[in-house]
């Protein structure tokens, strides 16, 4: 079992850090370099920030991304919920279907427990302070 981020999950909290430290617009390009990522993956990661309207995205050719919000602001399961969609979906760990309420799994119960403290923690703990534990 694996519990992590997703590629662009991860490069979302990236990229929230990158416009924080640099407090000004940043141009696609340097963005896309910054977090190692090529300019065609860089709308991928951003729209889904811009759409949440943490991220103000300037057209042209001196346009760019910049923060909007504070990293204080945003927790990380917002964020997880933003990339990644509901973190609760009720499928099933052991099928990968959904649990028909039914006949539930043997593990339902033990998962959506453990899943409630999960997003509870990951609700609790802002952008910035995943950035400062990962900093510090």
């Amino acid at each position: 079992m694996r519990l992590e981020l997703n590629k662009r999950t991860a490069l979302a909290l990236r990229a929230m850090q990158e416009l924080c430290v640099r407090e000004q617009r940043v141009p696609g390009p340097d963005l896309a370099e910054a977090l190692e990522t090529t300019r065609q993956y860089r709308p991928q990661i951003m729209n889904p920030l811009v759409k949440a309207k943490w991220v103000g995205s300037t057209p042209g050719p001196h346009g760019g991304y910049q923060l909007l919000t504070t990293l204080e602001a945003v927790s990380v399961i917002e964020l997880v919920e933003t990339m990644e969609g509901p973190t609760d979906n009720n499928t099933c760990v052991l099928s990968g279907d959904i649990c028909p309420s039914e006949r539930l799994c043997a593990l339902h119960g033990a998962w959506q427990h453990a899943r409630a403290a999960l997003v509870y923690e990951l609700g609790e703990m802002t952008l910035a302070e995943a950035w400062a534990a990962s900093c510090g």
